[in-house]
């Protein structure tokens, strides 16, 4: 695990989908967690732990 990941993690935990946007990029993926987050915001952060893993 590389330092980059390390910060996402970090992020993910106060906006999960800045840390997704930044892993993946602009894309469903970032749509998705926006609105994990606004509904829910632990699904959210979860789902950018996932996508900051799997990047």
């Amino acid at each position: 695990m590389n330092s980059s990941k390390i910060i996402n993690f970090i992020i993910a935990i106060f906006l999960p989908p800045l840390a997704v946007f930044l892993a993946r990029g602009w894309g469903i993926e970032c749509i998705i967690d926006i609105v994990l987050t606004i509904f829910f915001f632990f699904p959210g952060m979860l789902y950018a732990f996932y996508c900051v893993l799997f990047d």
